[in-house]
């Protein structure tokens, strides 16, 4: 008996170790914060930055060094599985914010989940303690299996991101309301791109020039502001006459066509071509031109990634403790939401993954034969809700006391995040379990 407790005890103190370096991650932002080292505005073009291009290379490097024709098919499990999980949170959110009255926001919270910054510190965290060396195969490293951990959590954020920046602001928002604030900040462009002529023009009476100012000659600079203006009126003299429907159905694609998904097909190609993979990842003296350089490059932009949004969380909640120490009005923070959520997150969806990878694993032949691939898919669905629904209320022009209510309500869920630990350690004894199948 003591042996079992002594087994189950090594992960779960390495799955404690892991969940609180995320949270000393995040308190490192909170003192940036303090210190007054990222301003709110600042740390709002980092989040962006972070997104738009440290992602996308993480991406790039991760997919493409991974994806290969051989190993291709390994990778169309987690794309189902990814999809599967995300509607399945996303029907469950949208049936109990109906069924119970939750808040709006409770949908996105539930349905999007953190599946890049948080698994990849995760998995790192998990290296250093050991306990991951139990589900190596013969001939794997550590460093190796968790590249490939690293790339199999990837490609289920990038569906994850797809999705969010897709389908989230619709979940967030009320649809009527929306839609007519659509329609008058349209409408207010388009009066804006009218009246102001020569709106592109960064040069003003007096001719004093800015950083903002163009570089091109002022006749160009007309010339362009002319052609993007026709463009605009010819633009949106086609879109009316396309059918309401057509109009959502084309919004919704254009929605998916963000960053990181980008970067992962752009990842997809480099490593499915022989030539292109070669190129980029391969020894100097292999063949491997580009590797040295652009790919070496590209992986130290990528690797900013995890750490620097964890950073940007800090600052966020920083920002919203002020707000409440301040005594400002906020937002109650619904507590059949908060409590929803955990239990979703941290104890029913590991419960029903573990279940089903475990299942697939040694009853079936559709998942490689790779008990690292495994344990990613298991924690997949886990973990606190995305930080991206700080942005989308933002986006949506939430009222003020929604968003601290919303950045109070991710402050208790990345408080209670070391309850991923059980996740971890009920993902890691299966795992053993499957490879003894």
């Amino acid at each position: 008996m003591g042996m079992n407790t002594s087994e189950l005890m090594v992960p779960f103190v390495g799955a404690i170790q892991a969940s609180f370096s995320v949270l000393l991650t995040i308190f490192f932002g909170v003192l940036v914060a303090q210190f007054n080292l990222l301003s709110n505005n600042a740390a709002k073009e980092v989040s962006r930055l972070t997104v738009r291009m440290f992602l996308p290379a993480l991406l790039i490097y991760k997919v493409g060094s991974e994806l290969q024709q051989g190993t291709a098919l390994r990778y169309l499990p987690i794309l189902l599985w990814a999809i599967s999980h995300n509607v399945v949170s996303m029907a469950v959110g949208v049936i109990a914010t109906r069924v119970f009255k939750l808040p709006n926001w409770t949908t996105p919270a539930l349905s999007f989940n953190n599946t890049t910054s948080l698994p990849l510190l995760l998995v790192q965290s998990l290296k250093q303690t050991g306990i991951l060396d139990t589900i190596l195969v013969n001939g794997d490293t550590a460093s190796a299996a968790i590249d490939r951990a690293e790339s199999y959590f990837l490609v289920n954020a990038m569906v994850s991101n797809s999705l969010t920046f897709a389908l989230g602001p619709r979940l967030l928002k009320s649809s009527e309301e929306d839609a007519s604030d659509e329609e008058e900040q349209e409408n207010g462009d388009n009066e804006e791109h009218d009246e102001d002529g020569e709106s592109g023009m960064e040069r003003g009476p007096d001719g004093f020039i800015d950083e903002n100012t163009s570089l091109l000659p002022e006749q160009r600079v007309r010339d362009a502001n002319r052609a993007e203006r026709r463009g605009y009126k010819k633009g949106r003299k086609y879109w009316k006459r396309i059918p309401p429907w057509g109009q959502e159905t084309l919004d919704i694609i254009y929605q998916f066509a963000n960053a990181p998904l980008i970067g992962a097909l752009a990842g997809a190609f480099i490593g499915l071509i022989p030539p292109l993979h070669r190129a980029f990842f391969n020894e100097s003296n292999e063949g491997g031109f580009l590797n040295a350089s652009l790919t070496t490059s590209i992986k130290n932009i990528g690797e900013l990634f995890a750490s620097t949004q964890i950073l940007v969380v800090g600052v966020k909640l920083s920002q919203s403790l002020r707000k409440m120490k301040r005594g400002e009005e906020s937002g109650p923070v619904s507590k059949m939401s908060l409590l929803f959520v955990a239990i979703i997150r941290f104890f029913i969806w590991p419960i029903i993954s573990i279940a089903i990878i475990y299942a697939l694993a040694t009853k079936t032949g559709v998942l490689d034969a790779d008990p690292m691939l495994w344990f990613a898919m298991m924690l997949m669905p886990t973990g606190p809700p995305a930080m991206i629904l700080v942005a989308l209320s933002d986006v949506n022009g939430s009222p003020e006391m929604e968003k601290m209510a919303i950045a109070k309500f991710l402050t208790i869920m990345y408080g209670i995040t070391p309850l991923i630990c059980f996740a971890v350690v009920g993902s890691l004894k299966a795992t053993e379990a499957a490879m003894k199948k």
